[in-house]
């Protein structure tokens, strides 16, 4: 497929301060690309642009083929994006401000907004300075999803958001991929990105330092396991290389395991077993091993 965000060793400098430093990245189409790292990492800045509203210091960056700086109105046009620290006039009701936002789209698609409005729970009819801050999150969402954009932008799309909508919020996302197109996503709620995404890259001091499909992730850290068994069973376990040993407590017995899965589970099936689990690891656990110096 072809490739919906190229960065190409871009950097971006603020003076003599870092901001992100030779990044180069292959996002292709109908990917739901999550963007992880600690604050001040890079992530904002690499968002900001994306979308046009800083330009690198060096390097090149294309949306759809097309250059961000000099093609951003026709670029402008096929995304939805939605910032961090997003802004909304709170003297309007939220009917009044997609409104706005949808003429500068060139109309409004009420059809898909009432879809939308009905799928968050949101209600546009109240002024936009009496709702909750994940109320105002849900109109921000709309706003940015409305015009069935090609491709989504979104920092922390899901602050505020209570669980059920942030289930909501998945299943849109999952439509949209099913239509063929792209997400790129920032968020700190890993559970999230490990539901929604595909593919993750972690960014480290402006730094893009891995992507990896969540796939590769599964298999490339080590799993998480529980056993209950008797003595004899677990003294086997300990002996299979891979093993590292956790939680020791009667008969049952808890180890991370980084070795061949085929060789754990000929193990287990030898052996008589009152009960047994086996996690892939998380993707929390994957970013503390990334950032754990």
């Amino acid at each position: 497929m072809a490739n919906v965000i190229e960065l190409n060793n871009v950097t971006k400098m603020y003076g003599n301060s870092r901001g992100v430093r030779n990044v180069s990245l292959n996002i292709e189409q109908g990917a739901i690309f999550g963007f992880l790292g600690p604050n001040g990492a890079g992530k904002t800045t690499t968002i900001s642009m994306l979308v046009d509203l800083i330009r690198p210091t060096k390097g090149a960056l294309k949306i759809f083929g097309l250059d961000s700086h000099t093609d951003g109105q026709a670029i402008r046009k096929r995304i939805g994006f939605l910032a961090g620290d997003f802004a909304l006039d709170g003297s309007l009701t939220g009917w009044q401000q997609l409104t706005y936002f949808g003429n500068l789209h060139g109309g409004l698609d009420k059809p898909r907004v009432s879809k939308l409005a009905k799928q968050l729970d949101c209600n546009l009819n109240r002024p936009i300075k009496t709702l909750s801050r994940g109320n105002k999150q849900k109109v921000g969402l709309i706003s940015a999803l409305m015009h069935d954009p090609e491709l989504l932008i979104f920092d922390e799309p899901t602050s505020g958001l209570d669980p059920l909508i942030q289930a909501e919020f998945n299943n849109i996302i999952a439509e949209h991929q099913a239509a063929g197109k792209t997400a790129f996503i920032s968020s700190h709620m890993l559970s999230e990105v490990q539901t929604i995404c595909n593919q993750v890259g972690f960014i480290r001091e402006g730094e893009l330092i891995a992507v990896k499909s969540l796939s590769e992730i599964g298999q490339a850290t080590a799993k998480h396991v529980r056993v209950l068994a008797d003595e004899a069973t677990q003294k086997a376990l300990r002996k299979l290389h891979g093993v590292k040993v956790n939680l020791h407590k009667g008969d049952s017995l808890e180890f991370t395991y980084d070795g061949d899965i085929n060789s754990l589970l000929k193990l287990l099936a030898d052996h008589k077993l009152n009960d047994a689990t086996i996690q892939e690891a998380d993707l929390e656990t994957v970013f503390m091993k990334y950032y754990e110096n």
